[in-house]
Parts: C-alpha cells; structure tokens; sequence
C-alpha cells in the first residue's frame, strides 16, 4: 500500500510538475543513488506483494535510511530528474542494478517487455 501511495505521489508530481521549470534542489540526490535506490524499492515493492497485509512501510524507511538519504531529498530529487527529462536513463540504470543482483532476472524481464511492447517504458 506504502508503494502505492508513493507510485501516485510520484505521478501527480510529474504531472504537475512538468508545467513550470524547478531549481536545482540543495540536496539533489545522485543518479547513481536515485537509480540505486529505486532498485531497492523495486524489491520492496515485490516483497509487499508477497506479504499482502503486513505492515511492510518501514522497508521504504529502511531503505532510505540505509543510504542516509531523506525522504524530502529523495522527492526533490526525483521531481528535478523528472522535469529536466532524466528519469529514464535513471530507471534503465536501476533496471541494470536489479539484473545484476539477480541474473536469472533477465530472462523474464525480455518476456514482459516483448509482452508488452505497445506499452509506454514508464508504465509497465
């Protein structure tokens, strides 16, 4: 549910956001970092739908945490790469840590994306 929340907070931030330019955040996290850390959540996000029900917000605490990074600076972070059209080199280099973190992985990733060929990158 935690994810879900923030996958809709992501969206109303790229939709409202790409209408006006935004400075550069104080913070600005890494693309190395963002795409390291989406990886994680990605993993997070595959555990809570194994455990449906149980409380797993606190994996997206840890995660962050792990990192020492904010959870303010992480949006910021991610709204900035968003506007200034970064994000999807940004999600193809977390799709690469995940690969490597499990290689067995890439063999179902080519099926869905074959699978889904007509699906906008962001979406599926």
């Amino acid at each position: 549910h935690v994810m879900k929340k923030i996958f809709c907070f992501f969206i109303f931030l790229l939709l409202f956001s790409c209408k006006e330019y935004i400075d550069k955040p104080k913070n600005l996290l890494t693309q190395d970092t963002m795409a390291e850390l989406m990886a994680e959540m990605a993993i997070n996000d595959q555990v809570s739908f194994l455990y449906q029900g149980k409380n797993l917000e606190s994996g997206t605490r840890f995660i962050l945490k792990n990192h020492k990074v904010k959870a303010n600076d992480f949006v910021e972070s991610y709204r900035y790469y968003v506007v200034n059209q970064k994000m999807k080199s940004i999600v193809e280099q977390a799709q690469k840590i995940l690969l490597e973190k499990d290689p067995k992985a890439e063999k179902h990733v080519k099926e869905k994306l074959k699978a889904n060929q007509n699906i906008p990158s962001f979406a599926r």
